[in-house]
């Protein structure tokens, strides 16, 4: 049976901690699904079309990995793609609490889909995506947190924004 993985997220923007995670599932998994999703919670910077453009350019070197968006539940967007799992990065231990409750849930969805925990590599134990956002809106080098077209659409649009406040 082959085995698929859903990677899910907000992705915005995506960082070399999320592109970490997608490269070494991919390692494991036969096919690995990258499914943007748009957080209720957030305000995003990029659009989910934006999002999944650039997490299909970071990714296109990974020929088992396919970069799709949803609107619905993970769950139910893993079960129309056949996956057997949901592949989750952590970087803390606080991660830890907020993943548990989402995988319980997802387990009360359906349970059989397994949910797999991949550690960060260390030097992306700190890394998020709201902490690029904010150097990069502040003009601060984020070269080493993003991939460069990710580093170029942030600034470009943080100049945007800069100078739709003039």
């Amino acid at each position: 049976m082959a085995s698929t993985a859903v990677c899910s997220g907000s992705f915005d923007p995506v960082t070399l901690g999320h592109l970490d995670i997608i490269r070494r599932g991919a390692k494991i998994f036969d096919t690995v699904y990258i499914c943007v999703l748009n957080n209720s919670s957030k305000n995003p910077l990029f659009t989910v079309e934006e999002r999944c453009d650039l997490l299909k350019e970071v990714t296109k070197d990974i020929p088992n990995v396919v970069v799709e968006s949803s609107k619905g539940l993970l769950i139910d967007y893993a079960r129309s793609k056949n996956a057997n799992a949901i592949l989750r990065g952590l970087r803390a231990v606080s991660d830890f609490e907020y993943e548990m409750q989402i995988t319980s849930m997802n387990r009360v969805l359906d349970d059989k889909i397994e949910t797999f925990f991949m550690m960060t590599n260390n030097q992306y134990s700190f890394l998020s995506s709201s902490i690029v956002k904010e150097v990069a809106k502040y003009s601060g080098d984020i070269s080493e947190l993003v991939p460069p077209c990710v580093e170029k659409a942030l600034k470009e649009k943080f100049s945007h924004m800069n100078e739709s406040r003039e």
